[in-house]
């Protein structure tokens, strides 16, 4: 039984617990938080520091920058919450740790983990709320390729040995017009085109053209030229590839790409929110970026690629094209993991794990992904703010992101063997 002097005591705790100010978010005043996490003024620097958790988050409200909506479901798929709660533990450097370790030591926007359509943990930081649209970067590439595969079960598109050309007119005569679809879905076009995120290289004339009109995105398309290897043979990450898919979708359609994701994608999986893409001056969705969601969308879009393309009942996204797009066995020996890249695969637009059980994941600059496991129903979904755009200029951040989903397989009963 306590005592008066031991209540006193106890209640000197308590209040000076409260009084302690909660663990800083790394980096938080650098991103922003005395000002409230601003969004960028305009088209420009909307990307930059102080502006990215704002804008990367809220990508509409940027002055200048055009954008499409993708509309709900009328009926959302449930996502409730897991019964039991499971603790997740990953290992990163020989050193152990938690999930709440793994968001104080990242600069990690959301987090959302989902085992067999429940929610076993759902996270927001730098004062997001589950109603912000979250910046996808190229997680859309995934996007734009599942719409490219209900595009061809449905006759729009014929084969995937036809060339662009044969549906965007305006590539007629040009390297990538003369590029067949296959090869532009493997990022294995063979020609140049530069991706190192200096501001000076072709992914930012392409960006540039989109939001400018001067050149236009099909005359930078034109102009690369160059091929340095035959189409098909290797996997070269080029954005340039994907917008190209998404003209031959727009042409072969006749819709827009926003049309086509929420008709075949976003309705029929049971989406709560709006999501949105960013539109070029020309009127054409930015196939190879710029998709925005919620993080629990996010989760329902990973849910139905878990479910292999099925939701309610229905196969929304064809189970070949999946396979093809998502299993590393299915692939020509170039585009395997540690092949591709000295990790991951490479499929149609996804990104292939080295673990035996069929893991693949939609992964975006700045550690955007969602990875999903489908025989263990796991669904993982992060949205970031990383300093760097890739593994080479953040690498610690990205490992630790690759520790962290092993440690989420193990810790809800997946199969981490290696390749």
């Amino acid at each position: 039984m306590h005592t008066p002097s031991h209540r006193l005591l106890l209640l000197l705790a308590l209040l000076s617990a409260l009084a302690l100010p909660a663990l800083a978010e790394p980096d938080e005043q650098a991103l922003g938080k005395a000002q409230g996490y601003p969004v960028g003024g305009n088209i420009f620097n909307w990307a930059s520091m102080p502006y990215r958790v704002g804008s990367w988050s809220a990508l509409d409200k940027v002055p200048g920058v055009l954008t499409t909506p993708v509309k709900p479901s009328a009926t959302p798929l449930a996502l409730p919450k897991a019964a039991k709660a499971t603790e997740i533990r990953y290992r990163h450097r020989n050193f152990g740790y938690s999930l709440d370790e793994y968001l104080e030591r990242q600069r990690i926007t959301g987090l959302l983990i989902l085992k067999n359509g429940e929610i076993v943990a759902e996270r927001y930081r730098y004062g997001r709320t589950e109603d912000a649209r979250f910046l996808s970067f190229s997680m859309a590439k995934s996007v734009t390729s599942l719409l490219i595969g209900i595009a061809v079960s449905s006759g729009a598109i014929a084969s995937l040995d036809d060339t662009a050309s044969k549906y965007v007119k305006d590539l007629a005569g040009s390297a990538y017009g003369e590029t067949k679809i296959r090869h532009l879905l493997r990022m294995s076009s063979g020609l140049r085109f530069t991706e190192r995120y200096d501001g000076q290289d072709d992914v930012a004339r392409l960006s540039r053209s989109s939001a400018t009109g001067n050149p236009s995105v099909i005359d930078v398309l034109r102009s690369i030229s160059d091929r340095q290897a035959p189409a098909g043979e290797k996997f070269v990450y080029a954005s340039a590839e994907t917008e190209v898919l998404g003209r031959v979708l727009s042409a072969a359609t006749g819709r827009s790409m926003a049309d086509l994701t929420t008709q075949w994608l976003w309705q029929p999986m049971g989406a709560e929110n709006n999501a949105f893409w960013r539109t070029s001056l020309d009127g054409q969705e930015v196939a190879y970026a710029y998709f925005n969601a919620s993080l629990r969308d996010w989760g329902r879009l990973g849910l139905l690629l878990a479910n292999n393309g099925k939701a309610g009942g229905q196969q929304v996204v064809p189970l070949e094209y999946l396979l093809d797009a998502t299993d590393a066995a299915r692939q020509p020996a170039a585009f395997k993991p540690y092949r591709a890249t000295p990790y991951f695969g490479y499929g149609y637009q996804f990104w292939l794990h080295p673990l035996h059980e069929r893991s693949f994941g939609m992964q975006g600059v700045h550690g955007q992904a969602v990875f999903v496991q489908p025989a263990s129903g796991i669904v993982m979904v992060q949205t970031a703010v990383y300093a760097g755009a890739g593994g080479t200029q953040d690498p610690d951040a990205y490992a630790e992101r690759a520790s962290f989903w092993l440690g989420i397989l193990q810790s809800l009963g997946g199969n981490t063997d290696r390749y």
